[in-house]
């Protein structure tokens, strides 16, 4: 890809690899250190050695830049015993480092600093410069059962999305439809999915040894389309309690989709979908109106499937505001369909939220 990132590029691909090392190697353990958050989400010592580990490679390269990320350190600052299973886990990649692919915190505590760059970090409005937004994991809960998950990398200029890239270890270069948390990559290679604003989306391999040559072939525009198109959904159905099931079911039932498509925990990994082409709408409405997306959950993945002609707003239709906070309290909801046909996808989940007297999800 030749686009103004390329530098960008190369060094997050290079992090991210490093960051798939250990995520495998972690995912290969019994025990994976996982601790529960506020919001009862789980967390494991992959999520912070990743965090921190992407934090201090891009810093290294771009040291005026900021970060945004989901863990903070403070479990680990008050449980020596999981900080230093954190800091071993790191050490794994000191050839990496030696190899220049990443580069490593120099200390515990400084590894500590350098999450809560991310974790108290905000990215902020249109003039906040340069963020980098971090999920370390995305899909932690199905990632500890040995399942699908992502490592999410976003960069941000004024709050607006300039850059994705996303690491699948879990996901064939090759993949086809439809995929679920158990769908598992079986050459163990995975790929990398990733876009920069105007310049399309790609995807690559994973592990790859560096000496090989990678080509990435990039994504057809298959939402560009002006023609009909048969809608190919992709959702998370029966695991989270955060969404309304049966208002998803009948927008389904309305817009005669028959199946249910790809079925996928992590937010990452359904925007992923959506950009390569193995699916091509998503909807999702949230039980309350105080319910929210976090920023990395999916700053810079909404950016693959809008550089093949997606369409992404919430469900009033307004488009995702990623400035408002590390929660997208601006926004409800998600309705992501080709530009087309979004108009259609939008207008029957409003109508459905009415018929079922849900209309105060609407605001």
């Amino acid at each position: 890809m030749d686009s103004p990132y390329s530098k960008e590029l190369q060094v997050a691909i290079g992090a991210i690899q490093s960051a798939a090392k250990l995520s495998q190697a972690v995912i290969s353990i019994e025990d994976k250190g996982v601790i529960e958050k506020d919001d009862l989400s789980p967390v494991t010592v992959a999520d912070f050695a990743i965090q921190a580990l992407l934090t201090a490679t891009i810093h290294h390269a771009f040291p005026d830049d900021k970060f945004v990320g989901e863990e903070s350190a403070a479990d680990l600052r008050n449980n020596p015993l999981l900080l230093n299973r954190v800091w071993e886990l790191l050490q794994r990649l000191e050839k990496d480092e030696a190899e220049s692919l990443c580069k490593l915190p120099k200390t515990p505590e400084e590894m500590c600093e350098m999450i809560d760059w991310c974790g108290f970090g905000e990215p902020g409005g249109e003039h906040a410069g340069r963020v980098w937004v971090f999920d370390p994991i995305d899909g932690t809960k199905t990632f500890v059962r040995r399942e699908a998950y992502a490592i999410n990398v976003a960069l941000l200029q004024g709050s607006k999305q300039v850059l994705s890239i996303v690491g699948c270890p879990t996901l064939s270069v090759d993949a086809r439809a439809p995929i679920t948390n158990t769908s598992l990559d079986p050459t163990g290679q995975g790929c990398i999915v990733f876009a920069a604003k105007g310049h399309g989306t790609y995807v690559r391999p994973l592990m790859v040894s560096p000496l090989d040559e990678v080509q990435p072939r990039k994504i057809e525009p298959h939402a560009e389309s002006e023609s009909p198109q048969t809608l190919r959904p992709v959702s998370c159905y029966n695991m989270l309690d955060s969404g309304v099931d049966d208002v998803h079911q009948l927008v389904m039932e309305k817009l005669n989709i028959e199946t249910p498509g790809c079925d996928l925990l992590a937010w990452v990994l359904r925007w992923v979908t959506l950009g390569i082409g193995l699916a091509n709408m998503t909807i999702w409405v949230y039980k309350q109106r105080s319910r929210t997306g976090k920023i990395w959950d999916h700053a810079g993945a909404m950016l693959l499937f809008e550089e093949v002609g997606g369409k992404i707003t919430d469900i009033n239709g307004k488009p995702i505001d990623l400035g408002v906070g590390r929660k997208m309290t601006a926004n409800h909801g998600f309705v992501a369909a080709p530009k087309a046909i979004h108009a259609t996808v939008l207008d029957t989940v409003q109508r459905v939220l009415r018929e079922q007297g849900k209309e105060h999800l609407l605001g």
